[in-house]
């Protein structure tokens, strides 16, 4: 019965984030947000528009909570968003870590088909100039927010830096979403009897060609640069005096 119903879930199943929420609830939305970066396996997941749904479904989401919802749509939206927010830290922590572990192996590898070690010279130089900003604006670019930690621990990203612009990044991005979810809702609804319930699709779809546009646009049309960086983990031996 249960690979019956694995069977039947489709791929319009999986980029739906309404089907999550129905289906998994609460716990699936952590985890969701969790394994967008603290798993790399995770880049297909519907961040963005899981997260705006969800801020359409935050009382539902809460009300499932063994101590139940408060009855209170801000309260309950900010306990949503407290939650969401933990785990959202915690993925891209996970991330870093699982990056910074495997970067000496990375730094000391011979370049191939595959793998050219330039590429990471490039990423080291980047994070060094931007890496703050790199954290926070990559919440809110589909795939890049998956990497995005992973490679800021490849190249030894100042962890302390990285900390601040994770907590930062991740609750800038959950509170926008959720926010924008929970009170354009609302505000459709009491204002034009619009209730964007029922056009889910087109809103994913919407939500979908304003994030990832900036990433397209980027990689087509943006300009090459060429980086030049050393191996993090490299060892300098001490100047003779």
């Amino acid at each position: 019965m249960i690979m019956h119903d694995l069977l039947a879930i489709t791929l319009k199943d999986l980029i739906n984030p309404e089907f999550y929420i129905n289906n998994g609830g609460l716990w699936v939305l952590l985890f969701i947000v969790f394994a967008e970066t603290g798993l790399m396996v995770g880049f297909f997941l519907p961040g963005d528009s899981l997260l705006f749904v969800a801020g359409i479904y935050s009382e539902k989401l809460v009300a499932s909570l063994p101590t139940g919802g408060t009855g209170l749509a801000f309260v309950d939206l900010m306990i949503l968003f407290i939650m969401v927010s933990v785990c959202g830290i915690i993925g891209n922590t996970v991330g870093y870590w699982v990056g910074y572990k495997s970067g000496p192996f990375l730094f000391h590898r011979k370049d191939n088909f595959l793998f050219k070690k330039r590429y990471l010279y490039q990423a080291k130089e980047f994070y060094e100039l931007h890496g703050g900003q790199a954290i926070v604006f990559a919440r809110f670019l589909p795939i890049i927010r998956t990497f995005a930690p992973i490679i800021a621990g490849i190249v030894a990203m100042d962890r302390r830096k990285f900390t601040v612009y994770n907590i930062v990044g991740c609750l800038a991005w959950v509170f926008l979403m959720l926010s924008a979810g929970h009170y354009l809702w609302r505000l459709l609804l009491v204002k034009f009897n619009f209730d964007l319930k029922q056009h889910l699709e087109v809103l994913v779809i919407g939500i979908v060609v304003i994030t990832t546009f900036p990433v397209i646009y980027k990689i087509f049309f943006g300009k090459k640069r060429q980086y030049q960086g050393g191996d993090p983990y490299r060892q300098d031996p001490p100047k003779n005096e």
